[in-house]
C-alpha cells in the first residue's frame, strides 16, 4: 500500500472513531435516562468500538509502510493484530456486561423515560450501521482485515442494539424486570462469539494459512493448458498476509530450452497469476524436465541429493 492508500485507510479508521464516540454519548444517555443494564451493555460494547477503531487506526498506520531490509516483505501483517486485539477486547466487554447483569439480576430495578431512551439508542444504531456498511464496502476495495473486522464488529453492535431496544421495550409493556438483566446476559453471550471468531482468523493469518481452496484451484486451471503442452508444475505453495497473496512453484520445462525461453514463460505464467489475483507477489522457479534432481523439491521440504 502506497502513502495514498495508507491516507484512504486511515480516514475510514478515524470515521470509525467517530461514530463510536458518538454512539458512546448517545447510548449512555439513553441508559441515564432508563437506568436499563441492558442499554448499559450496550453502551460498553461501544466503547469497546472505540478502542478497536484505535488500535485499527494504529496498525493500518503500521500496516501501510514499505517494505525494508528488515521487513522485506512488508508489514500488511499488522493488520491481524488489529483484528485479533479487537477480538479479545470484546471478551473483555462481554465479562463486564456479564458482571453488570448478573448484578441487576440479583437486585432488579424499575426502568425509566422507556420511549426516549429507546429513541436516543435507536439513533446510535443507525449510526453503526451506516458505518458499518461503509467500512465493509472498504475493506472488500483495499482487502483489509483490520477494517472487515471492524466492519463485522459495528454490525454485530448493530443488531446488539436491535435485541436490547426490543427487549428493553418488553420490559416496560410487561414490568417484568428480571428480563432487562437477561437481556444483557444475552448480549454478552452473542459478542462472545464475534470476539472468538475474530481472534481465530487472526491467528490463522499470523500462521501463514494457505489461500482458500477454491483460489489455489483457480490456479491449477490456470496452469493445465501448459501442462497439455508438456510444462510440469509442482511445489504450488500459497499464503496470504491481509491484503497481500503470495504464491510459489516450481516450473520444469525441457533441458534443451535456452535460459530465454524458459524464463519468457515463467513471465508470462506470473503475469497470469496477477491478472487472476490482484495483490499477489509470485515467485517461480525454473527446473530442467527429466533431471532427478528437480524431483527432490516435490514436497514441502527439499530432500538434498544422496551422496555416494
Amino acid at each position: 500500500m502506497g502513502m495514498m492508500s495508507e491516507r484512504n485507510l486511515n480516514r475510514f479508521a478515524w470515521l470509525s472513531i467517530a461514530a463510536a464516540i458518538a454512539t458512546i454519548a448517545l447510548k449512555t444517555l439513553a441508559w441515564w435516562l432508563t437506568g436499563s443494564v441492558g442499554l448499559l451493555s450496550d453502551a460498553l460494547e461501544s466503547l469497546v468500538n472505540l478502542l478497536a477503531a484505535i488500535v485499527t487506526l494504529l496498525m493500518l498506520t503500521v500496516a501501510a509502510r514499505p517494505a525494508d531490509v528488515e521487513h522485506a516483505y512488508g508489514y500488511s501483517k499488522a493488520e491481524y493484530f488489529a483484528s485479533g486485539s479487537e477480538g479479545t477486547l470484546i471478551l473483555v466487554a462481554a465479562a463486564a456486561i456479564a458482571w453488570a447483569a448478573i448484578e441487576r439480576l440479583l437486585a432488579p430495578q424499575p426502568l425509566e423515560s422507556v420511549g426516549l431512551g429507546l429513541a436516543v439508542s435507536g439513533a446510535a444504531s443507525l449510526v453503526n450501521f451506516g458505518v458499518a456498511r461503509v467500512l465493509l464496502r472498504a475493506s472488500r476495495e483495499h482487502r483489509s482485515i483490520a477494517l472487515e473486522a471492524d466492519s463485522r464488529h459495528l454490525m454485530t453492535d448493530v443488531w446488539t442494539s436491535v435485541g436490547v431496544i426490543a427487549g428493553v421495550g418488553a420490559v416496560a409493556m410487561t414490568g417484568w424486570e428480571r428480563l432487562d438483566p437477561l437481556i444483557a446476559l444475552a448480549v454478552a453471550v452473542n459478542i462472545v462469539f464475534t470476539g472468538v471468531s475474530l481472534m481465530r482468523r487472526s491467528f490463522r493469518g499470523l500462521l501463514d494459512r494457505a489461500l482458500p481452496r477454491e483460489t489455489v484451484a483457480s490456479i491449477e486451471r490456470l496452469l493445465a493448458p501448459l501442462r497439455a503442452q508438456g510444462i510440469e508444475f509442482h511445489a504450488l505453495r500459497t499464503r496470504e498476509a491481509a491484503g497481500r497473496s503470495f504464491v510459489s512453484m516450481h516450473v520444469l520445462v525441457p533441458g534443451d530450452w535456452t535460459v530465454k525461453r524458459g524464463h519468457d514463460l515463467v513471465e508470462s505464467v506470473e503475469h497470469q497469476i496477477h491478472g487472476l489475483l490482484p495483490h499477489t507477489t509470485v515467485f517461480t522457479h525454473l527446473e530442467p524436465l527429466g533431471d532427478p534432481v528437480s524431483y527432490l523439491d516435490a514436497e514441502l521440504d527439499r530432500r538434498p541429493p544422496q551422496t555416494r
